[in-house]
């Protein structure tokens, strides 16, 4: 589980390269929009570091809340974007939608995992 928690966290990452990317080739000569896109591109970077650490240290509530809470805005930021270009089905779409979930569902393993490693040691 925590090769697949990984690759779904480097997945996320590559969703901001892409997001950069295209960023820079819908809004270069646009300076205000630009900055905008790339804060949204920081915001996958940050949240694809945060689960691929997450991943390694199973023990770590914090961060599993931490992701737990911001993998679903990113769902719903990828939904809002489907809406706003009237294309739900659209493949930025369905991939950011998709690799949130996963990485949403394996937030909450990790935090349901600390809370089972925290009981065990309190009763041993």
């Amino acid at each position: 589980m925590k090769i697949m928690d990984r690759i779904f966290s480097c997945l996320l990452f590559l969703g901001g390269v892409g997001h950069t990317l295209g960023s820079f080739v819908g809004y270069g000569s646009k300076p205000e929009l630009l900055l905008w896109s790339l804060s949204a591109s920081l915001f996958l970077f940050l949240l694809g570091a945060l689960n691929f650490v997450r991943a390694s240290r199973s023990e770590d509530r914090a961060l599993g809340w931490i992701t737990l809470v911001f993998n679903p805005c990113q769902f719903v930021a990828a939904i809002a974007f489907g809406r706003l270009i009237q294309n739900l089905y659209d493949p930025r779409v369905i991939g950011f939608c998709v690799i949130t979930a996963v990485l949403t569902a394996m937030s909450v393993r990790s935090i349901t995992r600390a809370v089972y490693l925290k009981e065990r040691t309190e009763y041993a």
